[in-house]
C-alpha cells in the first residue's frame, strides 16, 4: 500500500490517490467525510473551518460502494479557493494585481524561509506556505479513514486523545477505567478538546481561550492508541523494517509535530530494567500474554500483540497574531514576520491526524503480510496466522 497527496492550500482542490487496498472493502463517503469533521471540529481552530466544510469524493477504485484493488483517488474541493482565484491561478502569468497577496516576511517556525531558500522562491514565499500548510493533513485524514475501514476488518481499533494542552492535562489515571477504546472515544468525542474528563476539558479550553486573548499561539501532546494487532507485524531484520520506526517516522511527518515515543517512552530513561521489561506468561486459551505495556505494544521493532500506544508532540503554531521578528527577504531589512490565518491551537485536531498516520502504517503493516489482493482471503489469512501464534 502506498499513498500520495497534492494541492495547495488556497487552491482548488486536495488530493490523494492510493495504490495497493484490496478489492471487497467497503468504503462511503460518509466513512470518510466522518473523519474529516473530526479534524475539522475541534476547539482552539480557526475562521476558516467556519468558511467551508470537508467533504469527500470518490474518483476512482470504488464502484457501488466496494473497493476494486485499482488505485483509489480521493478528491476534497477547497470551498475558500473562491476567495483565493486569481492569487493561486495556475494559468495566467504574474501581475500586480493577482500577486497582491506576497509573503515576503517569513514566519519564525515555518517552512517559509527554509522552503524558499531551498526552491529559490525569492519573489513570492506564498509558492513555500501554500503547500507547506498544514491544510495537506486532510487528505492524510482521508487516507487514513480508509485504512482504519481494513483494519476494522480484522479486528484492529485505532483511537487518541489530547494528553494536553500547555499547561492543562487530562487526567491519566482515568485510562484504567476504559475497558476498550470504543468506550474511551465514546467520553473523548463529548469533549472539544478530546481530553479524558471534563475537568481536563474545561482547563484545556481556559488556556485555548486565555492564549487566543493574548494573539499567541499554544502546543501540547496527543496519544494514539490501537488494539487488536496481530503479533510479529513489522521486523527486527532491517532497520528499515522496523514498524515502530515507520510510525514515528509518519507521526514526525505531521505538521507542528517534533517529538513521538512509545509506551513509557522517555519516562523509561528515569528507570531500571525491571520497571519497565514487560515480563511474559504462558495461558492456555490465550497463548503468550504479558503482564505489562511499558514498551508501548512493541519489542524489536514488531508487534507483541499488546496495545499499541504512540505519543507525538505538537509545537505551538508558528503563525501568530502577535508576529514575531523577521526580516524582509527583498530589502534584508527587520520587519515584523507576515500574518496568515491559523489556529490558536493545532493540538485537538492533530490527533485526528495522528491517528490517521497511525492507522496508514499499521495497515501497510497487514499489507505487507497478509495477501493484498482481496479483503476475505485476507482475513482467512490472519485468523489462521492468529490461531498459529495462539498455538505457538
Amino acid at each position: 500500500m502506498r499513498y500520495m497527496t497534492a494541492g495547495e492550500s488556497h487552491g482548488p482542490e486536495e488530493m490523494a490517490i492510493i495504490e495497493g487496498i484490496p478489492s471487497g472493502l467497503n468504503v462511503t463517503t460518509d466513512m470518510i467525510n466522518h473523519e474529516l469533521a473530526r479534524r475539522q471540529h475541534a476547539y482552539g481552530r480557526g475562521q476558516r473551518q467556519v468558511i467551508e466544510t470537508d467533504t469527500v469524493t470518490i474518483l476512482s477504485g470504488v464502484r457501488h460502494q466496494v473497493t476494486l484493488g485499482s488505485p483509489i483517488t480521493l478528491n476534497v474541493h477547497n470551498d475558500d479557493h473562491n476567495h483565493w482565484r486569481k492569487i493561486m491561478d495556475p494559468n495566467t502569468p504574474a501581475d500586480a494585481e493577482n500577486s497582491m497577496r506576497k509573503v515576503m516576511r517569513p514566519r519564525p517556525g515555518h517552512a517559509d524561509l527554509v522552503g524558499g531558500i531551498k526552491y529559490r522562491h525569492q519573489s513570492d514565499l506564498r509558492n513555500v506556505l501554500e503547500r507547506s500548510s498544514a491544510r495537506e493533513t486532510v487528505m492524510r485524514v482521508a487516507v487514513g479513514a480508509v485504512a482504519k475501514a481494513l483494519l476494522r476488518e480484522i479486528g484492529v481499533d485505532v483511537h487518541g486523545f489530547v494528553r494536553n494542552v500547555g499547561p492543562a492535562f487530562s487526567d491519566l489515571e482515568r485510562l484504567t477505567t476504559f475497558q476498550n477504546l470504543a468506550e474511551l472515544r465514546a467520553v473523548t468525542e463529548s469533549f472539544p478538546t478530546r481530553a479524558l474528563d471534563e475537568k481536563g476539558d474545561q482547563a484545556m479550553q481556559d488556556v485555548i481561550d486565555r492564549t487566543k486573548r493574548d494573539a499567541n499561539t499554544v502546543g501540547g501532546t496527543v496519544q494514539v492508541m490501537a488494539t487488536g494487532m496481530p503479533v510479529g507485524l513489522g521486523s527486527y531484520v532491517a532497520a528499515t523494517e522496523k514498524l515502530d520506526a515507520k510510525i514515528a517516522r509518519a507521526i514526525i511527518s505531521i505538521n507542528a509535530f517534533k517529538g513521538v515515543d512509545f509506551g513509557d517512552g522517555f519516562e523509561n530513561a528515569e528507570k531500571f530494567g525491571d520497571q519497565v521489561m514487560d515480563e511474559i506468561f504462558w495461558d492456555a486459551d490465550q497463548g503468550f500474554t504479558r503482564g505489562s505495556n511499558n514498551l508501548g505494544g512493541f519489542e524489536g521493532g514488531m508487534t507483541t500483540g499488546g496495545v499499541i500506544v504512540v505519543r507525538g508532540v505538537v509545537k505551538p503554531i508558528p503563525t501568530l497574531y502577535r508576529p514575531m521578528q523577521s526580516v524582509d527577504i527583498d530589502t534584508h531589512e527587520n520587519h515584523r514576520a507576515s500574518i496568515e490565518r491559523s489556529d490558536t491551537t493545532a493540538v485537538t485536531a492533530a490527533v485526528v491526524i495522528a491517528e490517521a498516520m497511525v492507522a496508514i502504517e499499521l495497515a501497510k503493516a497487514v499489507l505487507d503480510k497478509f495477501d493484498a489482493d482481496n479483503l476475505d482471503r485476507l482475513k482467512e489469512q490472519v485468523a489462521v496466522y492468529r490461531e498459529e501464534v495462539r498455538l505457538f
